[in-house]
């Protein structure tokens, strides 16, 4: 936390504990290995790293052994949670809002938690998902339909991920009453960005399944029209329990994922934060042309000017992370850093702004909007709405 970080950005006043939880979605299509006329099935296995409010005063902890972007080097990472710490259940009953994280292609559930341990010390639980086939270490976003599993499932795993929070409140164990999934706001990254994108409403355009289904490594036998905007099987995905989302540099616009009538179709409150300088997703045909489709829900545009697609979500660079290897065509440091922003200042006021908007719109503390009026509140960024 640097002396200069926004108003809201500073730890809140609770004691925060983290869990690992292993999740199976049984008998899913196996994308990776699908082609035209042929879908295999297997079971999806998930594992989301889970922060919520702990009992006490206890302070820091060590998340060891954690893959970095090479997808061999592991780095021991220094936080404040404490691993299995003694829950604070909620003197209401009625369990912490949830926020679902979900990273970008590849990445890993680390991959946010500065916004993960931030938003716990608040009062929310927060459940960060490795996504199978687009981590580091999975050979499978290398190689197969990767990138296609990373179109499809994206989505289906963060609702999945809902279910399962929802249920492990409601079982004897350490989330026993800990998870209000009536109140469940979704952070995502990239790829994690579109998958919130379709979470929240905006299914996906006619060219995008044409596209997916043309593509190498992409989405076979048209597999991605289950998120065809209009469609039934959209239709049965929306979950009203979702009631904000938080795209950082969501992918997609430029490629023609989305169309007006799509995006039109969002009417929960949506968080856009942006690079004005992302190659990856783009600006005014990216992810600003996202927000100006988006014209039946509230809606704003954080923009940070001269910022790249690294904006504001990654993690500041592990030190192992500098070094050069020789089978990456670029340093692994550049996948966290941006060339003109401080790491650490982007992560300050994204916890700020992470903090105003979910408390807002999740639990309902209407000074919080305050803190997300249009206009240049800090040099370097804007604010659109």
């Amino acid at each position: 936390m640097r002396p200069d970080a926004p108003e809201l950005a500073p730890f809140g006043p609770l004691a925060i504990g983290v869990t690992t939880v292993e999740l199976t979605n049984p008998d899913q299509i196996d994308v990776v290995n699908a082609s035209d006329g042929n879908l295999p099935r297997r079971d999806r296995r998930l594992v989301v790293e889970t922060w919520y409010p702990a009992a006490g005063n206890a302070f820091g902890g060590t998340y060891e052994n954690v893959i970095l972007r090479d997808g061999r080097k592991t780095a021991n990472l220094h936080g404040r949670a404490v691993r299995n710490a003694p829950p604070l259940r909620p003197s209401t009953g009625d369990g912490y809002p949830l926020i679902i994280i979900s990273h970008g292609y590849p990445g890993n559930r680390f991959l946010m938690s500065h916004l993960a341990e931030n938003l716990a010390t608040k009062g929310f639980v927060v459940a960060a998902i490795d996504h199978r086939d687009s981590t580091y270490d999975d050979p499978a976003y290398l190689a197969g339909n990767g990138f296609g599993s990373t179109l499809v499932n994206r989505s289906l795993d963060q609702l999945f991920v809902l279910d399962e929070m929802a249920r492990l409140s409601g079982e004897a164990g350490l989330l026993d009453g800990m998870v209000d999934a009536d109140k469940t706001g979704i952070i995502g990254y990239s790829m994690g960005g579109y998958g919130a994108l379709v979470t929240a409403g905006a299914g996906v355009s006619a060219a995008a399944v044409e596209m997916a289904s043309d593509m190498e490594g992409g989405a076979p036998d048209g597999l991605l029209a289950m998120h065809l905007a209009g469609s039934d099987s959209h239709k049965a995905l929306l979950d009203a329990r979702v009631r904000a989302v938080m795209p950082f540099a969501p992918w997609g616009m430029q490629r023609g994922i989305w169309d007006a009538a799509a995006l039109a179709n969002v009417t929960l409150p949506v968080l856009l934060v942006a690079g004005s300088r992302d190659e990856t997703s783009g600006h005014e045909d990216g992810v600003k042309a996202i927000f100006e489709g988006l014209v039946n829900c509230d809606r704003r545009l954080l923009t940070f000017e001269l910022a790249g697609h690294n904006v504001a979500a990654p993690i500041p660079a592990p030190l192992e992370s500098m070094e050069r290897v020789n089978w990456l065509d670029f340093v692994p440091f550049e996948h966290y850093a941006d060339p003109v922003w401080d790491t650490v200042r982007m992560n300050n006021i994204a916890q700020h702004y992470a903090t105003a908007f979910f408390s807002c719109y999740l639990k309902h503390e209407s000074e919080m909007a305050a803190h997300l009026k249009p206009g240049t509140p800090l040099v370097g960024i804007s604010i659109e709405a």
